[in-house]
Formats: C-alpha cells, sequence, structure tokens
C-alpha cells in the first residue's frame, strides 16, 4: 500500500510527482522515462555546489501545438519514414564474428531549467526512439545515471551560475560505469573571434561538444551521429571486457604482441606457465626464440607463414623465467588491423610434457568447482530457506490480502540500512564459496549482526508531506530554534508520591464494574477504555495489579502487595491525565499489549522470568510524565531536559531515570529493595535498555537487527526441518542473551505502536487522541515562534487519514509483518488491514477526519 500521490503540473508541461505508482503515464507521447530521488544534502565527489531539493518526475508528455507546428516544418520528409526501416537494421550489431544485440539506447539531459534546448533533445529522443531522462541538479543527475547508466549523457554546459558541468562530468567519470558512455557538453554558439579551446572539456571527460542549436533536426541529427559512431564504437568496446574474461579464464597460455614483437598481454595462464608474476612481461620484446636444430629454417617458415596473414602450428621449446626449457604446441595468428596491415600476434600454446603445471592448475581448479558445485547445492537447500514466502502462510489465518507473507515482505523492505545490504551479500557469496570460506563468512555474519552498525537510511519510501512531518517528527531531535524563546518541562514541578495519594485498595476490593472491564484482559480485544471510563481515568495501578499478579512479579521481586499497589499509584500519578494521548491510559493499553506478547508461545520460549518482570515494569513507566510534546519540540525549544540529555533520546531517558528515581525514594513503594544486588543491576540494565527501545530515531536499526538475526536464522532452520529433529539450534537462535535483547526491544516496540493493530473503535479513538496532541503541540509552536515540527498537523487542515495512511506504511507494516513472523499474531495482522482500508476508504472520498459524516454511518449500518 504506497502513501497517496502528490502531483502537480508546471507552466512547462512538466509532470511532477512523488509516487513511484504513477510512473507509468498514459499519454500516447510519453517516453518511458523516470528520474530517481535523491534526498537532499548527500555529496557528491568532484562537486563543490550547494546541494537542494530534487523531485522524481518525468518528461514532459507533450508540447504546445506552435512548438509542433515549427519543429515539424524543420525536418526533412525522407527522415519521417526512414527511421524504422534504419532502426531494424541496427538491432543487431555485428563485431567481428559476434553479433551483438543492441538494446534502446538511454540518454540522460542535464539542463537546471527548460529551455528550447533542452525541449529539442527531447523531441529529438522521441523521434529517434530513445529513453530519455531528465535532471535538474547534478546530484540527482549522478543517481540516475548509476541507476540507469544511459549511453549518452548530454550536460548543459552554458550556464556555470546553476551549476558547474566539468564538474559534473567529472564525477561521473570517476564511477566504473561511465567507462564506455558519451559525453556531450553543450555550449554556447560564439562568434569566431570568441572560439574558445575544446581542451578543457576534454580533459573533464567530455568526448565531444554541441554549440547549442535547438532545432530539433539539428538534434536529431546529433543523436544519429552519436549512436552510429562514439556510441557504436563503445558499445563494441564494452563487449571486449567478455573477451578479456574469456582470455583471462581460458586454461590454455595465450600471449598477444605488436607487429614489432612488443608483448602486449598475456593471460594468466600464460604467467604460470612461464614462471612469470603478474603484469612482469607487459611492454616487454620477444627475445627468447625457439631452440631447434634447424633454427634459421624453423622461423624462415613461421616468418613466412604469418608474414602474409596465415596462422602457423606446430611445436617448438620456449625459455621459462628460470631457464629451463620446455616443450609448447603453439598456434600464432595474425591479426590484420588498419591498412590491411598486420597489427597483432597472437599466440596461442599448451605444454606438452607430463609435468604440465598448467594442467594441474586446470585439474585442480575443476576439481574445486565440482567441490563448489556440490557445495553449492548443499548451500541451495540451507540458504534457500532466507526465501521464507512458505515458512509463514497460516491457511485460513492468511486471509488478509495485503499480507501476502511476512517474510516475503520482510526481504522486500524499501527502507533498509547498509549493513543489512552487506549481509545480503555475504550471503549471496556463501552459496558459491568453498566451505571454509562459507564458514569463515558465516563468523563475518555472527559478528556483523551481534555489533552497532545498524544505520537506517531514509527518503527510500515515497512521502507525501503527512509522511515526511512524521519521519521529521518522530526520528529527528529537531532544529535548533534561533529565537529567545524557552519552554520550561515542569522544572519546578514535584512529582506525586506516596503520602500525598489516596490509600491503596487491594485486589480483592476491586469494585464490581471495574472487575467486570478487566475480565477479559488475557485476549486482544479488550478495550481499555471501558476500563479508563470504570477507574475515572486511573486505569493503570487496577490493570497493574491484575496483570503482575498474572505474572507472579512479586514473588520474583520478593515485595508485597501493598509496596506494589503503592509503587502503581505514584507512577500513575506522575503520568499527566491532561495528555490526550500520553497518559496512564496509553501506559496501561502498552502493558497489556506487553502481556499479551509475552504469554505467546515463542515469546515464552525465549524469555526468562526476569525478561518477563523487566518487560512489565518496562511498560508501564516508560512514557511517565511525558509532556505531550515531542523531542524535536523540547530540542527547538531550549527545555531543561533537553540539555540536561544533550538532546539525545530527551523524554525516554528522562522517563527511565524519572522511574528508578521514584521507585527508590520511598521504601513504601520501592519493589526493588528486597532484591539481590547483581539482579537487581540486571534488572535496572534491561529496564532501560527497553524503555530506551521505545524513542523513534531507532526504530529501523531495531527493526533491521530483529529481521537479520532473529526472522531469518529462525527460518533457515525451519526450513531444513531442525524443529523436527535437533531443536537445539532454535533454542540456540531464542536465548542467545544478544538475541533476547532484540526480542524485548522489538516486542515493547510493538506494544508502543501497536494502536494501528487493534480493533477498528480502539484505532479510532487512538487516532483521534494522538492527533489532538499533535495539533496541540503546532498551536504552541506557533505561539512561542518555534520551528513546526509536523506542519502538516494543523488541527484546521489536517488529514487524519492521511496521517494514519502514512504511520501505517512508513512504520507499522514492516515492523509487525517481521514481529508476526516471530509471534504468530494472525488477529493483529486482520486488524490491521482492516483499519488500513478504513483509512483509505475516508482518505478516497477527501474526508478529514476520523469518522465520516453522521449520515453516512447510518446508511452503512443500514
Amino acid at each position: 500500500m504506497g502513501c497517496a500521490p502528490s502531483i502537480h503540473i508546471s507552466d512547462s508541461r512538466v509532470v511532477y510527482h512523488s509516487s513511484k505508482e504513477s510512473e507509468e503515464s498514459n499519454s500516447p507521447h510519453q517516453t518511458n522515462t523516470t528520474m530517481s530521488q535523491q534526498q537532499q544534502g548527500n555529496s557528491v565527489p568532484g562537486l563543490f555546489i550547494k546541494s537542494s531539493n530534487t523531485s522524481t518526475y518525468k518528461v514532459r508528455t507533450n508540447s504546445s501545438k506552435k512548438d509542433k507546428r515549427e519543429n515539424s516544418q524543420s525536418m526533412e520528409p525522407d527522415t519521417q519514414t526512414s527511421r524504422s526501416s534504419l532502426k531494424a537494421a541496427v538491432t543487431d550489431v555485428q563485431f567481428g564474428p559476434m553479433r551483438l544485440h543492441q538494446d534502446q539506447l538511454q540518454v540522460l539531459l542535464v539542463f537546471a531549467k527548460e529551455d528550447n534546448q533542452s525541449n529539442g533533445f527531447c523531441w529529438a529522443c522521441e523521434k529517434a526512439g530513445f529513453r530519455c531522462n531528465i535532471a535538474r541538479t547534478p546530484e540527482s543527475a549522478l543517481e540516475c545515471f548509476l541507476d540507469k547508466q544511459h549511453e549518452i549523457i548530454i550536460i548543459d554546459h552554458r550556464h556555470s551560475r546553476y551549476f558547474d558541468a566539468e564538474a559534473l562530468c567529472r564525477s561521473i567519470r570517476t564511477t566504473k560505469a561511465s567507462e564506455n558512455t558519451v559525453i556531450i557538453g553543450v555550449v554556447r554558439r560564439h562568434s569566431d573571434r570568441e572560439e574558445s579551446s575544446i581542451l578543457p572539456l576534454i580533459a573533464a571527460g567530455f568526448t565531444r561538444r554541441y554549440v547549442e542549436n535547438s532545432n530539433i533536426m539539428a538534434c536529431y541529427n546529433e543523436l544519429i551521429q552519436l549512436e552510429f559512431g562514439e556510441v557504436r564504437a563503445q558499445f563494441k568496446l564494452r563487449a571486449c571486457n567478455s573477451i578479456f574474461t574469456a582470455l583471462e579464464k581460458s586454461q590454455e597460455a595465450i600471449e598477444i604482441t605488436s607487429e614489432d614483437h612488443v608483448i602486449q598481454y598475456v593471460n594468466p595462464a600464460f604467467e604460470t606457465a612461464m614462471g612469470y608474476q603478474i603484469g612482469e612481461l607487459i611492454g616487454k620484446e620477444l627475445t627468447e626464440v625457439p631452440i631447434n636444430e634447424k633454427k634459421a629454417d624453423f622461423l624462415d617458415t613461421i616468418n613466412s607463414c604469418i608474414k602474409i596473414g596465415k596462422e602457423w602450428q606446430g611445436m617448438y621449446y620456449a625459455k621459462k623465467k628460470n631457464g629451463d626449457s620446455i616443450q609448447q604446441n603453439v598456434k600464432i595468428i595474425p591479426v590484420i588491423g588498419q591498412g590491411g596491415k598486420i597489427r597483432h600476434y597472437v599466440s596461442i600454446s599448451r605444454l606438452c610434457n607430463d609435468n604440465n603445471k598448467a594442467e594441474r592448475i586446470c585439474e585442480r581448479v575443476q576439481a574445486e568447482s565440482q567441490t563448489d558445485i556440490q557445495t553449492c547445492r548443499h548451500k541451495d537447500r540451507r540458504k534457500g530457506s532466507l526465501d521464507v514466502r512458505s515458512t509463514t502462510s497460516r491457511g485460513s489465518d492468511g486471509s488478509s490480502q495485503r499480507r501476502h507473507s511476512s517474510m516475503a515482505r520482510i526481504h522486500s523492505m524499501t527502507i533498509e540500512a547498509p549493513i543489512t545490504k552487506v549481509i545480503n551479500i555475504i550471503n549471496a557469496a556463501q552459496e558459491s564459496s568453498p566451505m571454509p570460506v562459507a564458514e569463515a563468512l558465516d563468523r563475518v555474519l555472527e559478528i556483523l549482526r551481534t555489533t552497532e552498525l545498524y544505520s537506517p537510511q531514509l527518503g527510500t519510501k515515497d512521502e507525501d508531506p503527512h509522511t515526511s512531518d512524521l519521519v521529521g517528527g518522530l526520528m529527528t531531535d529537531g532544529l535548533r530554534r534561533l529565537s529567545g524563546n524557552e519552554y520550561i518541562l515542569s522544572a519546578k514541578q514535584t512529582h506525586q508520591v506516596p503520602g500525598s495519594l489516596i490509600s491503596p485498595i487491594s485486589l480483592n476490593d476491586i469494585p464490581p464494574r471495574i472487575a467486570q472491564a478487566m475480565e477479559n484482559e488475557e485476549y486482544w480485544d479488550f478495550d481499555i477504555f471501558e476500563l479508563e471510563a470504570a477507574t475515572h481515568k486511573r486505569p493503570l495501578v487496577y490493570l497493574g495489579l491484575k496483570m503482575f499478579a498474572r505474572f507472579g512479579i512479586c514473588e520474583f521481586l520478593n515485595c508485597s502487595e501493598s509496596t506494589l499497589r503503592s509503587w502503581l499509584q505514584v507512577i500513575e500519578a506522575n503520568y499527566h491525565s491532561s495528555n490526550s494521548y500520553h497518559n496512564s491510559t496509553h501506559s496501561a493499553d502498552v502493558l497489556h499489549a506487553t502481556a499479551y506478547f509475552l504469554s505467546k508461545e515463542r515469546v515464552k520460549q525465549t524469555l526468562d522470568p526476569i525478561d518477563e518482570v523487566a518487560a512489565l515494569i518496562a511498560a508501564t513507566v516508560h512514557d511517565v510524565d511525558h509532556p505531550g510534546r515531542t523531542n524535536s519540540f523540547l530540542c527547538n525549544a531550549g527545555s531543561e531536559l533537553a540539555i540536561l540529555y544533550n538532546d539525545t533520546a530527551v523524554l525516554e531517558s528522562h522517563h527511565a531515570a524519572l522511574a528508578f528515581q521514584l521507585t527508590t525514594r520511598d521504601d513504601k513503594c520501592n519493589i526493588f529493595k528486597n532484591m539481590e544486588r547483581n539482579e537487581y543491576r540486571t534488572l535496572r540494565q534491561a529496564i532501560i535498555d527497553m524503555v530506551l527501545a521505545t524513542e523513534m530515531t531507532k526504530h529501523f536499526e531495531h527493526v533491521n537487527k530483529f529481521v537479520n538475526s532473529i526472522n531469518k536464522p529462525l527460518a533457515a532452520l525451519e526450513e531444513n526441518g531442525s524443529n523436527n529433529g535437533d531443536g537445539d539450534s532454535v533454542k540456540n537462535v531464542l536465548t542467545s542473551p544478544e538475541n533476547r535483547i532484540l526480542i524485548k526491544r522489538m516486542l515493547i516496540k510493538c506494544a508502543d505502536i501497536s494502536n494501528p493493530c487493534r480493533p477498528l473503535e480502539q484505532c479510532i479513538e487512538w487516532a483521534g487522541r494522538i492527533s489532538e496532541e499533535y495539533f496541540a503541540q503546532t498551536d504552541e509552536e506557533k505561539r512561542q515562534s518555534l520551528p513546526v515540527v509536523m506542519p502538516v498537523f494543523d488541527r484546521n487542515t489536517c488529514s487524519i487519514p492521511k496521517s494514519q495512511i502514512s504511520f501505517i506504511d512508513y512504520f507499522i507494516t514492516d515492523m509487525f509483518d517481521a514481529w508476526d513472523a516471530f509471534a504468530d499474531l494472525p488477529n493483529l495482522m486482520q486488524h490491521l488491514d482492516n483499519n488500513f482500508k478504513y483509512w483509505k476508504g475516508l482518505d478516497d472520498k477527501k474526508l478529514r477526519s476520523v469518522r465520516p459524516p453522521p449520515e453516512e454511518q447510518l446508511d452503512h449500518r443500514v
């Protein structure tokens, strides 16, 4: 499910869009031209320019009638029909004995602004049948070229104020992909006196220049000349790579010399046979001659044959580097070049004695190849499980059309950390590696999966403003404000302590209405809002007492029930009931989700009792004293908390620290007071780690590590049937200390933002509450002249359905696919599917509120 595209049409008839789903145009004149997105601020080697935002866009689909009329008048009539037959003749290119198939040419136009010259090349490309891309900035040009690898690049060299064309050309030439690319520089037309040298362009890497001429016929002729000239030549040169690959891998010793018998190339088999190092023979003259009883006659025979362009084949002796003589079966082939003259000699030789080292090497290579094939087959069975499209299907439980397969979607995640790409490359390399190498790579993977190398890359999903603002608000620490305003987060507030609270109630004394509201707390569809109403917005104490009793928390902590009750009360008292979302009801909701996840069979197999205790406590305190504002707001406002925590995980650090301060300052609520020191330190560290994991800047890091360290190894083991036989491997994956940490982080993250997976009515209520909190933040940012972190959350203009679609699409889907693959949660995925369809339905009707108008609701019920 993609984000809604943001589309507008400029005056110059260029269609700009920001949705991958808009890449296919319905216009009959549309060329297949798309431009890759480039994030702002990416550095490009060789460029010393200021980066700017770039948009994905397509070439204009049509021009004005006047333009077409003027252009058509300039075309010669015979070219209109001759091009199609010409094109058919050049589909295949003959290169010596090779027949090369030439695909449709791709052209990249780099023009900062649309003008007659760029339009001329656009229409010339369309007329010539070439694919065409347009880039407006050097950054987008470089990224588009690396993606498409165009045969022709035309760069506007006329306006240096927009970008440095020569610097861009140098940057492109630094890439390996540009080796066979033709780069044209469009220059201004000057008078004869002002004619400038072309050497700077050549030095920068340009192939040739084009003096500006916007006439379509001139542009068309230029493209055709390039196609049958430089492009054709580069196409043939590119084919030489395959020839040299064959030479390098050949088992026969091959030597190529010039007409003057200067060695220009020898392959590895030749160097090995003759005892030379790599490159040692290149550039040397042939000084060794065959040793034969009739040397002169022998050489005359060879020369008389090859000098008239005929091949010679026979036996002769050559000297190795160490002076030993070896007998070879040699074939010498003259190569006719320019002017009909012999320009090169190719010598192909094979050793004749029984101690043929080259043959032994070849036999060894063949033996290793056979081993590799067997290893590859073995690894295909082992690694093939990484494509786990079938391992998580659940028959009737998989009714969601959105969720084809959790793991299949994981493999197609569009937000990916660089380390994930590295792991995938290593996995692929293992399949064709010998066993010792594969085992070494296994060790590399083990190291990579347990170190802090995961750093998310954003901007790879198509973003509408809602998505962009959500990412900016949740995953950054804000922009430093320039004003003198400050926001003080309850700096002098005295936090609630047990003495100021109502006397604790007993679990046995819970009022009937509250007890009834908690009857089905073990099920996912439990209604937290019913409990909120029954407890007068104090659900955490009551739900906490019941949850903690079910998991035996008091017994583990060796504390009394009264101490636990006091602790729950003081924690709940420090949640702000004035917050529409981040209040004790949210905490109770996260606690319920955490307990539900802890009851799943796979999770129970994984975590120890101390992990369960840490998870429940972390869920309870994870947002204590939340001000109803984001980290970005606090950093921009220069709050005392932001200063205290150096603008890094400000709120999460505060929640964890305050939770332990409130707990340990009074014995009446200190649930840890009877714990042994080392056990307390272990528990404390686990709680802190889980609370910090709820910070959204690390969202993709946690998801990627979970997928690569938990999901994929388990899928591989399940594919090979480890669960049916020896379950030690599965147990090792589940219970290793590093993986238990990842599982706990993922558990609380999913519990924290599980609202889109709740039943529809609860999902709608939570969406309204979080939106109201964001609206209030935007209002305050405007009042205090602070940077507006999420401008789209303006209560007068915001579309709540769009914001929910973006949140689900960007943050929720991939994460819950991974969690579902681990914990088996088909009911949650069904709710997620239903809720997404609900928000999409509202958005399709252009509705901005959480519910349709009353009349539509009534019609729906009828």
